[in-house]
């Protein structure tokens, strides 16, 4: 778990510009236009957020990146179906299976 939060960590410091700027996101808030627009970095930092927000809290510290990134476009494809829904509604289904 330590590994994910170092990650997810990195990966903020790296954000894009207009996630770094709101200094704080509220996923549930945040339509997924607004995701899908964020830039690549910004979609990089909510793809590893979401991986480990939904990961089992007694997980080995381990990172799948195929799964991580099979997911995070799982999420991606359905935003673009749905761009007014937040992205939390829409991360449930896929990252709880």
């Amino acid at each position: 778990m330590k590994a994910l939060r170092a990650l997810t960590i990195s990966l903020a410091l790296l954000g894009s510009a207009s996630f770094a700027q709101a200094q704080t996101v509220n996923l549930a808030q945040t339509s997924c236009k607004e995701f899908l627009t964020s830039g690549k970095d910004g979609i990089s930092i909510v793809w590893a957020f979401l991986y480990g927000y939904y990961a089992d809290q007694d997980a080995d510290p381990v990172v799948d990146f195929n799964k991580l990134i099979a997911k995070g476009q799982a999420l991606a494809e359905s935003c673009a179906k749905t761009p007014d829904k937040d992205i939390i509604s829409v991360a449930q289904d896929i990252y709880e299976k």
